[in-house]
């Protein structure tokens, strides 16, 4: 279990995971949220692991990346440089 002020694991890497994929696809936190339907601020929020993101906005943020639910959530993807 996770110490009190320490985000979970995977909350990390869903973080790391939706900022790799973002920026493979050269799109700027705004247009993820404008694609996603969700405020820009938000965007940023869920990349610096700020906020935990809802089923229902990880299925919105997936599809508007073009990727799977279950990928932004997989432990094996490459760590970001």
């Amino acid at each position: 279990m996770p110490k009190p002020n320490q985000p979970c694991q995977l909350v990390v890497r869903f973080a790391e995971n939706v900022r790799r994929e973002r920026r493979a696809r050269g799109l700027s936190q705004e247009a993820l949220a404008d694609l996603a339907d969700v405020h820009r601020t938000y965007i940023g929020m869920l990349e610096r692991g700020e906020k935990n993101v809802t089923l229902s906005t990880l299925d919105r943020i997936a599809s508007a990346l073009g990727v799977s639910a279950i990928s932004l959530l997989d432990a094996s993807a490459p760590d970001e440089q």
